[in-house]
């Protein structure tokens, strides 16, 4: 046996020399991947190099242009694809079971029976999957599911078969924080092999051993974890320059000798002429396109967007009950929830897309709203990407000056005759990737971002996050994505039963240690109110809650402080103009004793209003003041 013939006996999985191309685009160049008994590979890299065409390839759904897929005899491969497809009118539950269920002919009574049991329990399993991952209507058909939900049979589809290796495109999409936790511990469970493409960072941390990134048509394999990999790059990359720094040294010293004019009339002269020109024609080392992102916003004025009281809800179920918020300059603001609690609906209220039962949504007239949807429906196939851009603005205002689309556009990784390509050539990330450049060239100061992690790489996520850090508006997000959280936002509002929303300080980090405390707290108290019994989940409510002592969580205005902070000084610029205005007319009428004493008694109003204000006014400058400093509110306990 050959050493390559013993690699590849090692091997669940194999491909050798790989080389790909796909719409005039060179994926792959000569590349290879190996797959182990164990090992939970991470599939990272730029949208549109070749990640879910790796996975095809592996699943043996897409053919080579050249090299070897070999895969051991013995192997059985489940895939999840990144956009399952279903016989709309099958049931959800079927749709799970496809594929499972085996038609025999005849058998004996016993075997019939042991088929039944086997049948059965792969029905409860399901169920129990299913359930796990929000879908409890099984006999719901498939049409009428939306996307996420067709994505979550396909996940728990593959999750039930006995299979050696797991190919997962995109599994954390469309799942809750709840939902992304349990995956998480099962397939850290798991026994099988896996290869995933995932952009959740925190899950690549904890669940891989090892990350795969595609960069420039190959694979640099990493035998660690996330966290490791972005050392191990770092080093990959400054050992690239290093070695690219010194070949420059030398061209310099070869060519020095070149120009003093050196005759090539001996070998050794002929080889050192040969030598400098293998250097001068040696490539650069090629890294990853970076995105990026200059400053893209107008003005925001002193009313910014306003929630007063919304209420919204469908039929007899309560989605958003009495929510008021003023969102401020600058503001970092998550809203977290399980899938379909009504996060995407209050943004659809937010851009006014819908409008609320009750209460009212006020938007600033300098309010410029930047909306980045979850689902891109907009998207003409036929399109040129350039055009597409166009429609939005021909140059944009940066802090750098005007940027035309076309520049803007190589920003954005589409080089020059990838901006004359049709949409429908590119990939669901590009096209994600797209979507965020037209949104932001329309300069908001308002920006909502629904899910913006779905199907984004993490190249253009953490460049989105800079963006973020630097962006001089309000940035209102919706998101799964617990690092992206961490990395973005400042304030939290979690639906909860009822349409309630409870607002939580801090990124997503915090809002978890805050609830774990939540749940601590209730556990003891109820544990020792119970003669040891611990509470159930359904049992905690209002009166656990009323029980609780807060910890101390940093100083805030309250939502009328905060409303009255907002308005303070013009209310009062107001009532000078009034008094002023009020002393002219008393001047005018000196000899009219009935229009005089009514003028006093409005200019008395006017002033005593006037005062009234500026001590509400020098209150909430101290507390303003004292926010700033980042000021605790003080511990308290309900009685």
């Amino acid at each position: 046996m050959t050493a390559a013939e013993m690699r590849i006996a090692m091997n669940l999985l194999s491909i050798e020399h790989l080389s790909k191309s796909y719409s005039r685009r060179q994926l792959f160049d000569d590349t290879s991947f190996f797959l182990q008994e164990g090992e939970k590979v991470g599939i990272i890299g730029i949208n549109g190099t070749g990640k879910s065409t790796l996975l095809k390839i592996m699943a043996g759904l897409e053919e080579t242009d050249e090299g070897t897929v070999t895969k051991a005899n013995h192997a059985v491969i489940a895939y999840l694809p990144q956009h399952p497809v279903f016989d709309p009118e099958m049931t959800a539950l079927d749709c799970v079971l496809a594929g499972h269920r085996e038609l025999s002919g005849p058998e004996s009574g016993q075997a019939e029976e042991r088929d039944h049991q086997d049948e059965a329990a792969l029905v409860t399993k399901a169920k129990t999957m299913l359930t796990k991952l929000g879908v409890s209507n099984f006999d719901q058909k498939s049409g009428e599911l939306s996307g996420g939900q067709r994505k979550r049979l396909a996940l728990v589809s593959v999750l039930l078969k006995e299979a050696d290796i797991l190919l997962l495109d995109e599994p954390t999409n469309h799942l809750d924080h709840e939902m992304a936790d349990w995956l998480e511990e099962q397939l850290k469970q798991r026994k099988e092999a896996l290869v995933m493409i995932t952009h959740d960072r925190y899950f690549l941390d904890s669940v891989c051993n090892r990350i795969a990134e595609v960069d420039k048509g190959k694979l640099y394999s990493y035998d660690t974890n996330y966290a490791g990999y972005l050392e191990l790059k770092a080093q990959r990359e400054e050992m690239a320059q290093a070695t690219e720094l010194k070949r420059q040294n030398i061209l310099r010293t070869e060519l020095a000798w070149v120009q003093r004019g050196a005759r090539a009339r001996s070998t050794k002269q002929k080889a050192r002429l040969e030598r400098y020109e293998e250097l001068k024609n040696r490539k650069a080392p090629e890294t990853d396109g970076q995105v990026e992102l200059g400053s893209i916003s107008t003005r925001l004025g002193r009313t910014t967007l306003e929630a007063h009281h919304v209420e919204k809800g469908y039929g007899d179920r309560i989605l958003i009950h009495d929510f008021s918020y003023i969102f401020l300059k600058n503001d970092r603001v998550a809203f977290i929830g399980a899938n379909g609690c009504g996060k995407t609906t209050l943004m659809k209220l937010l851009t006014g897309k819908e409008q609320p039962d009750s209460g009212e949504i006020i938007v600033g007239q300098t309010v410029k709203i930047g909306y980045y949807a979850q689902e891109v429906t907009h998207m003409d196939p036929n399109m040129r990407v350039i055009d597409y851009v166009r429609e939005v603005a021909e140059f944009v205002p940066t802090t750098e000056g005007s940027v035309s689309a076309a520049k803007m556009l190589e920003r954005f990784l589409f080089e020059g005759s990838e901006q004359y390509t049709e949409i429908g050539r590119l990939s669901g990330g590009e096209k994600r990737r797209l979507n965020l450049l037209r949104v932001l060239m329309g300069a908001p100061n308002v920006l909502i971002l629904d899910e913006p992690t779905n199907d984004l790489d993490i190249t253009t996520l953490t460049v989105l996050e800079d963006y973020l850090d630097h962006f001089e508006g309000i940035v209102i997000i919706v998101s799964h994505d617990r690092y992206f959280l961490d990395r973005t936002v400042s304030r939290i509002f979690a639906f909860e039963e009822g349409g309630h929303l409870q607002q939580y300080e801090g990124n997503y980090s915090d809002y978890a240690l805050r609830k774990s405390m939540e749940v601590q707290e209730f556990d003891s108290i109820t544990e020792a109110g119970n003669g040891g019994r611990k509470e159930t989940a359904g049992e905690r409510g209002e009166s656990a809650r009323a029980t609780w002592k807060k910890p101390a969580r940093k100083l805030k205005f309250t939502y009328q402080e905060q409303k009255d902070y907002d308005t303070i000084e013009q209310e009062m610029a107001d009532l000078e103009d009034l008094v002023c205005r009020l002393d002219e007319d008393i001047l005018k009428a000196a000899t009219d004793f009935v229009r005089l004493n009514e003028l006093s008694k409005q200019k008395e109003e006017a002033s005593a209003k006037l005062e009234e204000k500026m001590e509400r006014w020098m209150y909430l400058e101290e507390k303003a003041a004292r926010i700033e400093a980042g000021e605790l509110e003080e511990n308290t306990e309900n009685e």
